[in-house]
């Protein structure tokens, strides 16, 4: 068969185009629609969260395998994240949502759980982390089967804002109350922060569902704030560390 590369161009357009689009550019030449610009930059930036979701939370596994601790770590927090990444997946799976709206969850979820069972593992409960993805598993094959009403996944949703908030917030108190973001990565913190941003404008032009929207405007504000103490707390020490420091200089004097 001859390479025909207008066929491959046509094939690799549509990915962010409809035909109806892929016709305004390239047949023709209405570079400037703007309806087309609009969705053709939603499914663009959609599929890049979802490539960026690959790795997001990836530094913050590696710091916390590399310190061997899960120090100021929530595990509530993390939980309360995972179930709200789960949740989104979930409705918008069986809603039929477009991939490029939602596809992060699904490695955002990989991700968030394998921070959970290091939290666990590394505080010394082997036995906890392992049932800990047991259930998650079931749990989530529950959910995205027929089992489950849509009017239970609707009310999970609703709930979702409010777990939201209450898990970034608790690593928000966490980090105040130490003086210290812990083991937090930095890059995975901004990351969360500009993904949540750009999911605000892509939900806006794939789904329109205002419920999701509204989950990742509240994200995206407990996301700054985490970010903003990141930068405040960037050299400080733990506040047992440093009390422990400071004891250990009265004595040395």
């Amino acid at each position: 068969m001859a390479f025909n590369a207008t066929s491959l161009f046509r094939t690799a357009c549509l990915l962010v185009l409809t035909p109806q689009c892929y016709d305004e550019f390239f047949v023709y030449y209405n570079f400037f629609n703007v309806p087309c610009l609009k969705a053709a930059l939603s499914k663009g930036l959609g599929y890049g969260i979802i490539a960026g979701s690959v790795m997001v939370k990836v530094p913050q596994i590696l710091k916390m395998a590399r310190a061997g601790s899960g120090e100021g770590i929530s595990l509530v927090g993390v939980t309360l994240d995972l179930s709200a990444i789960t949740a989104n997946a979930a409705y918008a799976f069986v809603l039929g949502y477009p991939f490029s709206s939602w596809g992060e969850n699904m490695f955002l979820a990989v991700q968030t759980i394998a921070i959970a069972a290091l939290v666990l593992h590394l505080g010394g409960r082997p036995a906890a982390a392992y049932a800990y993805v047991a259930v998650y598993g079931a749990l989530l094959a529950v959910l995205l089967s027929s089992l489950t009403p849509m009017s239970v996944l609707v009310f999970l949703q609703s709930m979702v804002i409010p777990a939201v908030i209450v898990g970034k917030s608790m690593q928000i108190i966490s980090n105040f109350r130490n003086g210290s973001t812990g083991q937090l990565s930095a890059a995975t913190v901004l990351m969360m922060l500009a993904g949540s941003l750009a999911r605000i404008f892509t939900l806006q032009q794939e789904t329109g569902d205002e419920l999701l929207v509204l989950v990742y405007i509240v994200a995206a504000t407990l996301n700054g704030i985490t970010a903003a103490q990141l930068a405040y707390y960037w050299n400080a020490a733990p506040a047992g560390k440093a009390a422990t420091a400071a004891k250990k200089k009265v004595k040395k004097n």
